[in-house]
C-alpha cells in the first residue's frame, strides 16, 4: 500500500504551523523538553518548510591576496522542515535545531535516511538560516546540535487506505549519542 501525496502534504502543512509543530513535539518528551520557554511556547519556535541555508565556503588562497573571503551558496535542504528555537524575550535564535523528515509517498526507508545523511553533510559546514520575512533580523548562525525527527506512516493492511496514524523514529536529545527509538502511536 502506497502513502497518498495528500497525506505527505497533510502533514507538511500541519507541522509547518507553529501549534502543529509544538503538537508534534508534545509527543515526545526530550524534543518538548529543548523549547526554550514552556510557558509561551509559540513564542520559543519558527518552523521553516522546505528550508534553505546560505552555506558560507572559504575561497581559496591566491598569490596576489593576503585574505580570502568567503563564498555563499544557497542550498534547500533535503528535509521538509527545520524547528529553529529562539528565546520568546530576546528574539534571538539560540542552541539547538531540530530537522524533521517526513515520508514522502513512494520514497523507500534507504532514501528517507539517505536524505538526512545528506543533511548532515550541509550543516557540517559554515552555515546560516534563510529566515523567512518576520524572522529576517535574527542573527541565523547554525545550531550548535542538530537533532533528526522522523515522521513516518504506518500502512494499514485490512484495508485499502494508509493510516493517517503515524510512527515516529527519534533520536533523543536526553539519550546515550548513536541509540535509536521508537514510538508507536
Amino acid at each position: 500500500m502506497s502513502i497518498k501525496p495528500s497525506h505527505y502534504e497533510q502533514l507538511l502543512c500541519e507541522y509547518s504551523d507553529r501549534l502543529g509543530a509544538i503538537s508534534l513535539l508534545k509527543q515526545h518528551r526530550s524534543y518538548l523538553e529543548m523549547l526554550p520557554s514552556l510557558r509561551r511556547p509559540e513564542e520559543s519556535l519558527i518552523t521553516l518548510p522546505l528550508p534553505v541555508v546560505k552555506v558560507r565556503q572559504p575561497q581559496p588562497l591566491s598569490e596576489s591576496r593576503l585574505g580570502s573571503p568567503n563564498i555563499q551558496e544557497a542550498i534547500q535542504l533535503p528535509c521538509d522542515l527545520a524547528i529553529i528555537m529562539c528565546d520568546p524575550e530576546w528574539k534571538i535564535k539560540l542552541g539547538s535545531d531540530i530537522i524533521v523528515f517526513i515520508h514522502r509517498p513512494h520514497e523507500y526507508f534507504s532514501h528517507l535516511l539517505g536524505r538526512w545523511r545528506q543533511t548532515q553533510i550541509h550543516l557540517d559546514k559554515d552555515y546560516e538560516w534563510l529566515m523567512p520575512m518576520k524572522e529576517a533580523h535574527m542573527l541565523s548562525e547554525g545550531g550548535e546540535k542538530v537533532y533528526p525527527f522522523f515522521v513516518v506512516f504506518e500502512p494499514r493492511f485490512r484495508t485499502s487506505k494508509c493510516s493517517i496514524k503515524k510512527y515516529i523514529v527519534l533520536k533523543s536529545p536526553k539519550i546515550i549519542p548513536g541509540q535509536e527509538y521508537f514510538s508507536f502511536h
